[in-house]
């Protein structure tokens, strides 16, 4: 008997959705919901799992296998998912303050690795549900319930973070944008690595209009950058501005007086992390913010090679006995 095409509603679950009204995680949330029936990917063949904070509630509110873990560790929890069972379709949940704060070793080593899950930031700049202390995102001077006086610590850059680590897969998108983050997350689905994507998502109870110069219609083509592949990076209300590198710095130039050939063309495929790290690297205020696709590269992933590797040793010398190993002495040699 075939099964009829899975639909949004088959990912909604009875839990009543406990963020606040007018949150960025309910349209982050949709968008899950959404993507998750295009994949032709079984209900059960899911999992989220989440560390600690408001964006950490997502198992809860998507009907697959969830697993809410404790602060920072969703990238290790979820690495032993996967290892025990590749068929799995493993998705973490997090935030700014649980990824980048105590959860940083977890993450830069699963991405390093290119696990083969996909990890949502909800990057909303601030500790939402501890009551809004400042995170490791917010920006410089920010006056908080933590830094009255401001924030003195200089403010991660996401991006710039997942590549360094070398994460196979690296974009961005934003809450409200809804085509463009629905377009965002089959991308990262599709992705056969460790995919990060980071989301601005608003918090509208302690870091209200954190991104409202990148979501205002008014102004936000002036402030942000679509990055598509292989084409030349232009933005602006009338597409008239361009980025061109002059030397190893981006800038903005007039389309006016510059031809398309000394722009800056787009490529996501490039092996080396350069070109997107310095785009990634553009000061916000004066310069747009890339949205979309930073990088997608192909690298052997960590769970395929443990998987490779146990074929082969069990190929070489069979099943081992853990009992003969227990009583064979007082100590053992490994190797």
């Amino acid at each position: 008997m075939i099964s009829p095409p899975l639909t949004k509603n088959d990912f909604k679950t009875d839990q009543e959705v406990r963020w606040c009204p007018g949150c960025g995680d309910y349209a982050i949330l949709n968008a899950v919901q959404t993507v998750f029936p295009m994949l032709g990917i079984p209900k059960e063949k899911f999992v989220v799992v989440s560390g600690i904070g408001c964006s950490s509630r997502l198992p809860y509110y998507v009907n697959t296998y969830g697993f809410h873990s404790i602060h920072g560790r969703a990238p290790a929890i979820a690495t032993g998912i996967k290892i025990a069972n590749p068929e799995l379709s493993v998705w973490i949940g997090t935030g700014d303050g649980d990824s980048l704060s105590i959860g940083g070793n977890h993450l830069i080593h699963a991405m390093r690795r290119n696990l083969d899950v996909k990890l949502l930031m909800f990057n909303n700049r601030i500790y939402g549900l501890t009551k809004g202390q400042f995170s490791p995102t917010s920006e410089v001077g920010k006056v908080t319930k933590s830094t009255p006086y401001g924030v003195v610590d200089q403010p991660f850059n996401p991006i710039a973070l997942a590549l360094g680590a070398g994460a196979t897969f690296v974009a961005r998108s934003v809450d409200i944008m809804s085509k463009h983050l629905i377009e965002v997350l089959q991308r990262a689905a599709n992705h056969k690595g460790f995919a990060f994507v980071e989301i601005y998502q608003n918090c509208n109870i302690f870091n209200d209009g954190a991104f409202d110069h990148l979501v205002d219609a008014g102004i936000r083509d002036e402030h942000l950058i679509a990055l598509e592949h292989g084409k030349p990076l232009k933005f602006g209300k009338a597409k008239d501005k361009g980025i061109k590198l002059n030397g190893f710095k981006p800038e903005v130039v007039p389309l006016a007086s510059t031809p398309d050939s000394e722009l800056l063309v787009w490529d996501e495929h490039d092996p080396s992390s350069a070109l997107p790290f310095f785009v990634s690297a553009m000061p916000e205020g004066t310069m747009p913010q890339g949205i979309g696709v930073f990088r997608d590269v192909d690298r052997p992933t960590f769970d395929g090679e443990m998987a490779a590797q146990h074929a082969n040793v069990m190929k070489k010398y069979g099943a081992g006995s853990l009992e003969k190993l227990l009583y064979e002495g007082d100590t053992w040699k490994v190797g």
